[in-house]
């Protein structure tokens, strides 16, 4: 049983890409795929694809992005976690590398970069930081 699906997946991510492999795969869930979704968006991810089994489960096939023979992603980790949930606001919303970097928040108006909610002046529950 995983108590941290998102944390799992942010870590078969990081190990994968420490092996150089092309893809890995992960279990699915709709937050997963919003996360998903805003790594591909950012270009951190190539792509991935969702694969259904019969009884219901899904199951993320993600392409992991390389550049010169490096990870595209040098460091990704997970900030809430189910023992301690991160809260900002707009005006607390943190910064990863000056800008560089990118915060993924889940707001009540979706799953998002910190770009974006800065713009759409919302904040949320930080989920991870990716650089």
């Amino acid at each position: 049983m995983i108590n941290d699906p998102l944390g799992d997946m942010l870590t078969r991510i990081r190990n994968a890409q420490m092996r150089r492999r092309g893809t890995v795969s992960t279990p699915g869930s709709r937050l997963r795929a919003r996360v998903l979704e805003v790594l591909k968006s950012e270009g951190y991810i190539r792509d991935y694809s969702q694969t259904e089994f019969g009884n219901g489960r899904t199951e993320f096939s993600i392409e992991l992005k390389y550049y010169d023979g490096q990870p595209v992603i040098r460091s990704i980790e997970r900030v809430s976690k189910p023992g301690r949930r991160v809260y900002a606001s707009v005006d607390t919303m943190p910064r990863v590398a000056d800008g560089l970097g990118i915060t993924i928040l889940s707001t009540p108006q979706g799953v998002m970069a910190d770009h974006e909610a800065r713009e759409k002046n919302v904040g949320g529950e930080v989920l991870c930081k990716v650089f």
